[in-house]
């Protein structure tokens, strides 16, 4: 008998993909060991990674390595389909449904730092809806909204202008990293 191998063909574009979740899961884990005065509030680090694949490679290379994100990080902390990953999934639902909107908007007004601090809103808006209506229900989030709201302004921010910088210093470098 002899055995058989399933040999699957894989691309330039996988190994990029894999290579751009790899640093973003990487990005997750590090932000897992940082300590959070409020819990719920980080500043989004592999939203740096995903907001540059949207930018140079487009929204279907994000989703990917969004998805890759998303279950890597949640196997690695121990995490998977916890309460914590279907928050973490419905922000990324949600923050990539804004960018796929926000593809449609006029460049030239919505650079780096508002598409992510529309991203940030997104993320937090759609955690936000799943704890409403599955961990928080009443008013309880109508408490939470306005600190939610302001970190995610800020860490929007911040992640975009870091993109953008990233952007300026090494227009090519993602491109080139075949």
């Amino acid at each position: 008998m002899t055995p058989s191998a399933i040999e699957l063909p894989v691309s330039a574009d996988d190994r990029r993909i894999a290579r751009l979740a790899a640093l973003a899961i990487g990005l997750t884990l590090a932000e897992a060991a940082l300590p959070s005065p409020i819990p719920g509030i980080k500043p989004g680090l592999a939203n740096i990674v995903i907001l540059l694949v949207l930018l140079q490679y487009g929204w279907r290379a994000a989703a990917w390595v969004s998805a890759l994100r998303l279950l890597g990080g949640g196997i690695l902390l121990g995490t998977l389909f916890a309460p914590g990953f279907w928050l973490a999934a419905a922000g990324a639902l949600t923050s990539l449904t804004v960018l796929a909107l926000a593809q449609h908007l006029p460049a030239r007004h919505f650079g780096p730092v508002s598409l992510s601090v529309l991203a940030a809103f997104g993320h937090i808006g759609g955690q936000l809806a799943l704890a409403a209506g599955w961990l928080l229900p009443g008013p309880a989030i109508d408490t939470l909204l306005p600190l939610f709201a302001a970190a995610a302004l800020v860490f929007g921010a911040v992640n975009g202008i870091v993109v953008a910088r990233l952007l300026a210093a090494h227009p090519s470098t993602m491109a080139d990293s075949e």
